[in-house]
């Protein structure tokens, strides 16, 4: 996939996830952008009855591989044809989210503490907890430009995820912003401060998050993290530097 591919994939994927209806979410995205369930299902390998079935709520809710797949194909029938995407899709919280992408193989969380020479500050009884996918956040666009249901989009494919918060300070912000949704990571690791205040630290103990702090640069950090992601829906930003959802369902 090219890097509106990627895009395009992991904002619809976090779409799908966080919603209360996830077959009935999938058959809107496919509607909006014109493309009948027919060729849909021959492009993913299904009968066209199989994809009526989970769009309309027939089949249990689908699971993360389906997910994949289905937003992989939809994208690429797009791409191909009506190109609409890039008109239904909004760019507006491109310059908070630095990096995401979907681990290749789930990886405990010791080996990325250790990857991104990081100290572990809560949760260490917890490190051989698997992750399955990581976002990089600017950690103050994130707070001002990302709210409601755009912040749920963070969580790409999946909760099990690492969460990695540039720029901050105290490390109150990032942990309060946590707090207060639904969602909760396995694992956070925040950039640049050399403790965290007791707030920040209470709130990671409270939602028993494994909370984590490096001094790697920026940069080095999303290259090593997108270097173990695979490349379904993973979704980076060029110039990190300058600007810059196993399972909500059950997997398959």
């Amino acid at each position: 996939m090219s890097l509106d591919h990627e895009e395009f994939a992991a904002h619809i994927a976090g779409d799908v996830v966080v919603s209360e209806n996830p077959g009935d979410t999938m058959r809107k995205w496919r509607e909006r952008i014109a493309v009948k369930q027919a060729i849909l299902a021959r492009e993913m390998g299904l009968s066209p009855s199989v994809l009526s079935d989970y769009e309309s709520g027939r089949r249990a809710s689908p699971g993360v591989g389906f997910i994949k797949r289905y937003v992989g194909a939809l994208v690429k029938l797009d791409q191909s044809h009506h190109k609409l995407l890039v008109r239904e899709v909004e760019p507006k919280d491109r310059s908070a989210i630095l990096s995401i992408g979907e681990f290749a193989e789930p990886i405990k969380a010791k080996r990325l503490a250790d990857l991104l020479e990081g100290v572990v500050i809560t949760g260490s009884e917890k490190l051989e907890t698997e992750i399955y996918g990581y976002t990089v956040l600017d950690s103050i666009k994130t707070i001002y430009a990302l709210s409601g249901f755009d912040f749920y989009k963070i969580y790409g494919a999946t909760t099990e995820r690492l969460l990695v918060f540039t720029k901050v300070g105290l490390g109150r912000s990032p942990m309060v912003a946590i707090r207060v949704v639904h969602l909760k990571p396995r694992m956070v690791v925040l950039h640049g401060p050399k403790d965290v205040d007791q707030v920040g630290k209470a709130l990671a103990e409270k939602e028993r998050i494994i909370l984590t702090l490096s001094g790697m640069k920026e940069e080095e950090m999303v290259q090593k993290l997108s270097s173990l992601a695979s490349t379904n829906l993973v979704k980076k930003q060029t110039q990190v530097g300058s600007s810059s959802v196993k399972r909500l369902v059950q997997g398959e």
